[in-house]
């Protein structure tokens, strides 16, 4: 192993300079370290871990880059807290996160390698392989927002990892843009999950760390049924949350604000967040219009009603930008190749949106159909449905029909006016299943009342 003789960090025998200060490297044997503040600099824990350089100070430990000297490796050691190491519950997350994470794939998981005590200095260390990136958190500082077809390919990452610790009966519960670190490449961002610790393990013999009713996980992208503490929370709350962090990658702010942590789930129990495409009009990034139904369907309040798992929700988020095929075609694309696809299809999109006819024709039942609409109220000559340079995406024969409405929203039936966003309910003549009658009826229903009444009276008058 090569190591930087200004910052430490520690790269392979074929490097040749330090990509973070131009420094040539050096054999890390022959580099030696600066101690400083912290006496763990350029000791060996656990007997094989030499400590390089600290990266990163968290709540539960400080985090420091290394060689593993067994196999010479670039490793990450979690030294956890005194006060942490003392807590019996939070020194057992961690050993269930290094047992749950070593018994997962890794291609989009971070691996864990080692969760031992160090005889000699008594503490508590969580060994990881050692990732050479930034945190989504990061990047959305920077950025705000990021375009369509990194959003794509991230989902695409995220999906492939979490589905199969959705098969497994793991459940993350703490998904947010902190835990997805972003390795970059030249085709692109290559997502590892972080941070298995607050898991729920729904296999019959897996020990409960959490008191029913406890509420664990990031109030903004906290799934209703976990903000509620429901023992019921399954892999649905993860879509509910990877729901979210789309949404904020989308639109550059979360779908549920408030002031505090009880204010946020207020807002997530009781509000829906405005639709993405009205949100961001006019951004850097135009937004599908068919996204507002996939995050409809994927923030869903009732998890019945919600998305069925993570793979589903990142290929909705690819087909609404006008993409074929799946998910795990996506997650090896080049980046390039994506954000060509995405361009194809907004290019493809019509020059105008038709006027939401079913609201006109809803507004007076008794108007007579018009000589160019069709039979369902839409004008056959009218383009299909466009806006903000996207057309929609194919769904085979049905593609011009009206998407359905939300089957909930608060726990009350939903209608959409034709624009596809949530609304009041149409105006109209309620017919017995709570829906509008068809003015052709109306006008036949007053037309034979009509009738009936005039029979009577002749027959009054003929008396």
């Amino acid at each position: 192993m090569k190591s930087c003789p200004k910052c430490m960090r520690v790269f392979p025998d074929d490097a040749g300079f330090c990509p973070a200060d131009g420094s040539a490297l050096q054999f890390a044997s022959m580099v030696p370290i600066a101690t400083g503040d912290d006496p763990r600099l350029g000791t060996k824990l656990g007997g094989r871990y030499e400590i390089r350089r600290v990266v990163a100070d968290g709540g539960m430990g400080r985090v420091y880059e290394g060689i593993d000297k067994q196999t010479q490796t670039r490793i990450a050691v979690k030294v956890l807290h005194a006060d942490v190491a003392k807590d019996e519950v939070s020194l057992e997350r961690f050993k269930r996160e290094y047992g749950i994470s070593s018994s997962l794939p890794h291609d989009h998981i971070v691996k864990v390698l080692d969760f031992q005590r160090d005889p000699e200095q008594g503490v508590w260390l969580l060994v990881m392989e050692f990732l050479d990136g930034e945190e989504l958190r990061f990047v959305l500082k920077r950025e705000k927002m990021i375009p369509p077809e990194r959003i794509i390919r991230m989902l695409a990452h995220v999906a492939i990892g979490l589905d199969e610790a959705h098969a497994r009966q793991i459940v993350h519960r703490d998904l947010k843009p902190d835990n997805l670190f972003l390795c970059g490449t030249r085709e692109g961002d290559v997502v590892k999950i972080l941070d298995f610790g607050s898991v729920k393990d729904k296999n019959k013999d897996a020990k409960k760390l959490t008191v029913l009713g406890t509420t664990i996980g990031s109030p903004y992208y906290m799934a209703p049924e976990q903000a509620q503490g429901l023992e019921t929370l399954d892999a649905r709350a993860d879509v509910f949350a990877l729901a979210a962090i789309t949404y904020e990658c989308m639109t550059g702010t979360v779908p549920f604000t408030g002031n505090n942590g009880p204010s946020i789930l207020l807002s997530i129990l009781t509000k829906d967040p405005e639709p993405p495409s009205t949100k961001s009009a006019g951004a850097k990034f135009p937004i599908a219009p068919a996204m507002d139904d996939v995050m409809e369907l994927a923030l869903a309040k009732n998890p019945n009603i919600r998305t069925k798992s993570v793979g589903e929700l990142a290929t909705a988020v690819g087909h609404a930008y006008g993409l074929e095929g799946d998910h795990r075609a996506w997650a090896t694309m080049p980046q390039a190749e994506l954000a060509r696809l995405v361009a194809e299809g907004r290019a493809r999109a019509p020059a105008a949106k038709p006027a939401p006819l079913a609201l006109e024709a809803a507004a007076d039942p008794f108007a007579a159909p018009s000589m160019a609409s069709g039979p369902s109220g839409t004008n056959p000559m009218a383009p299909p449905a466009q806006a903000q340079g996207y057309a929609q995406p194919p769904r085979g024969p049905e593609v011009h029909a009206p998407a359905p409405a939300h089957p909930y929203m608060h726990g009350q039936p939903a209608l959409k006016h034709a624009g596809g966003h949530h609304d009041e309910p149409a105006m109209g003549i309620p017919g017995l299943d709570g829906g509008s009658r068809p003015p052709w009826l109306i006008a036949v229903a007053v037309g034979l009342a009509a009738l009936v009444v005039g029979v009577g009276l002749a027959i009054v008058f003929a008396r």
